[in-house]
């Protein structure tokens, strides 16, 4: 009997380390945007692709230009958690942006996809400018300190 006890240990162990073997460790990921906006992106070819193919490969933009709605922007973005070293925070794994411009016929002119690198790249005015109509006086900012105490007690 105890011959038969060790054997039933030993395929129990065994079968335990065949189901941790098969289970995988993968990084837990937080998306937003367009998944595998590289690989879509090569897709479209310039001066054939129209903005109906765009739809249909990349789907709807999701930033238009400001002026006209020749220009739309893709953003992908995939986070991943951290190691150790740092403590579960989390790290941007891709930062891809891509930027379309069709000319008024509705054809691609200019693809350009700028990575996590390119964006790390740019420069950005340190200049601030002051905004003087939104600045309150000292009544106005009285009166809102008296309103928030009023309305807190209620």
């Amino acid at each position: 009997m105890l011959i038969f006890f060790r054997h039933h240990i030993f395929l129990i162990i065994i079968s335990f380390f065949f189901i941790l073997n098969a289970c995988q460790l993968q990084d837990p990921l937080k998306t937003h945007g367009i998944i595998y906006l590289e690989n879509r992106s090569n897709k479209l070819s310039i001066n054939k692709t129209n903005k109906n193919d765009t739809i249909k490969i990349m789907g709807r933009p999701q930033i238009k230009g400001d002026e006209n709605d020749n220009t739309w922007i893709y953003v992908e973005r995939i986070l991943s958690k951290g190691k150790y070293h740092k403590l579960g925070q989390h790290i941007v794994k891709e930062n891809n942006v891509l930027v379309l411009n069709f000319d008024k016929y509705g054809v691609l002119l200019k693809k350009k996809l700028i990575n996590k690198d390119d964006i790390n790249k740019i420069k950005f005015s340190k200049n601030t400018t002051k905004n003087e109509l939104s600045r309150r006086s000292f009544v106005e900012n009285f009166l809102q300190s008296m309103k928030q105490k009023m309305y807190k007690r209620k």
